[in-house]
């Protein structure tokens, strides 16, 4: 999947961070020679995992205009292209959210806290030791 980062604003209309990127969202370019330019995406290419963003060309020496292929991590979303049904599902799926450790659970397991692997093998060898004195006498 080819995704991006919302901006604030969608961030907390849809309560994610990121989002596949589709044909027709409206994205800011935030890294690069191109930093703070906006512009409509005019095709992804999944194979390269690239973005090529419409109205946004690099001029060649003989002056012809190239479209220019951006790595999506370096763009941000400002507006979705929500004609697609199963995107808008997507969106309105709910995020599972971990329930917060509380503080006292934490202090109960400390408590009962395990010896380090290096002291358990040096109460061990201290044993050993022991016995085959003993064994030897």
């Amino acid at each position: 999947m080819v995704s991006a980062h919302f901006n604030d604003s969608l961030r907390k209309k849809y309560g994610k961070r990121n989002f596949p990127i589709c044909k027709g969202d409206s994205v800011k370019i935030m890294r690069g020679e191109f930093k703070n330019k906006t512009g409509k995406i005019d095709s992804v290419d999944l194979k390269k995992l690239r973005v090529m963003i419409g109205g946004i060309y690099r001029t060649k020496k003989d002056g012809t205009k190239v479209s220019v292929y951006f790595n999506p991590s370096n763009l941000l979303i400002k507006e979705l292209n929500l004609e697609d049904k199963k995107r808008v599902k997507a969106l309105e799926r709910k995020v599972v959210v971990k329930p917060k450790k509380n503080k006292e659970d934490e202090k109960e397991k400390m408590k009962f806290k395990k010896l380090p692997k290096t002291e358990e093998k040096k109460n061990v060898q201290k044993k050993e030791t022991k016995l085959t004195k003993e064994s030897k006498k």
